[in-house]
């Protein structure tokens, strides 16, 4: 089933987000806005719940640790303990304090590396993906903003003129 949207274009990021306002105080749902780079506070202005992904990547970052601290004990403690400056290796405990770049450092890998992989995929993006974007200009220097039409097209025509739209342009949405 095909569906109509309007597509309003904008060359100003200040006049993008005081539309988006005006179009969410007239109670009008906004499908999607596309910006050549992220454009501060325009997910609170739409109403977008905020992302969880920080948690996940304190949970990667525990991952790091503990693997870190299993290896580090496995390697340097029981499997092939030596004497390394001087400092025995008779517990890990005792040894922890020279550990602590190693488990910095594996936390930090382990998050930054499982957060991309989570992001790619929670994006659904791969590679040969084609492009989701309606406008090449949208990756240049125009904003886009995605409105369903139910109806309301000369309302939301004249709405989206008097917000600052430099074009606006109706299109037929296919559902997928």
């Amino acid at each position: 089933m095909a569906s109509k949207a309007i597509h309003a274009y904008y060359d100003d990021d200040d006049v993008l987000m005081l539309a988006v306002k005006k179009v969410k105080a007239a109670k009008h749902h906004i499908e999607e806005v596309y910006c050549p780079f992220p454009v501060h506070g325009l997910d609170k202005a739409m109403g977008l719940a905020p992302t969880r992904i920080a948690i996940t990547s304190f949970l990667y970052g525990c991952v790091g640790l503990t693997v870190a601290t299993l290896m580090m004990n496995y390697i340097m403690i029981e499997d092939w303990p030596q004497d390394i400056g001087g400092k025995p290796s008779f517990s890990y405990l005792e040894n922890m304090p020279a550990f602590v770049p190693i488990m910095f450092e594996l936390t930090v890998f382990f998050a930054a590396h499982l957060m991309v992989i989570t992001f790619y995929l929670r994006s659904r993006l791969w590679p040969f993906k084609d492009a989701e974007n309606p406008d090449p200009r949208t990756t240049d220097d125009h904003f886009l903003m995605e409105i369903d039409i139910h109806d309301n097209e000369k309302e939301l025509r004249d709405l989206l003129l008097d917000t600052g739209a430099v074009e606006i342009n109706i299109v037929e949405k296919n559902s997928h």
